[in-house]
């Protein structure tokens, strides 16, 4: 999945990596023949590719970036009490992931573009939702289930 260059930092071995828009980061590193790319050596390099794109392995797994934690969650719903909007194609902020936790029963969950993916949800399968991208929810008649939304944890 591509997400978008927000910063660059160093790591322990001062190679360059690339932070992005979903709160992973990417190492960048200039190691040619394998990976050329002289514009992470200098700043003016680095400064060039902000905004531009990475493919994110870590969105590909559907994996909360570490450094996030919980901060709001939806009341419990069931399938009269689910707003409407929950079933129909919508998404999250930039930045903002969502964990669909289902206390009861089973409800279907749908990632649209770039996964295009149904999954069944229970209580022992939660379901990882990635900012941005549109998914939509159909609960089970015996469904009973909430939203926790996550971001960067704050210091």
């Amino acid at each position: 999945m591509l997400r978008t260059i927000v910063g660059f930092h160093q790591d322990q071995d001062f190679h360059w990596v690339a932070d992005l828009d979903c709160g992973h980061a990417q190492h960048t590193r200039h190691d040619p023949p394998f990976f050329p790319r002289p514009w992470v050596m200098t700043a003016a390099g680095r400064e060039s590719r902000m905004g531009t794109e990475l493919d994110c392995g870590w969105c590909d797994r559907k994996t909360i970036p570490d450094g996030y934690a919980p901060y709001k969650r939806t009341p419990v719903f069931n399938a009269e009490t689910i707003p409407a909007g929950l079933t129909q194609h919508h998404g999250t902020k930039k930045g903002v992931w969502g964990l669909i936790h289902v206390v009861e029963g089973t409800l279907i969950y749908r990632i649209h573009h770039p996964f295009y993916s149904e999954e069944t949800l229970d209580p022992q399968t939660s379901g990882i939702v990635l900012p941005e991208v549109q998914h939509d929810v159909q609960p089970r008649e015996d469904a009973v289930f909430y939203v926790e939304f996550w971001r960067r944890a704050q210091p």
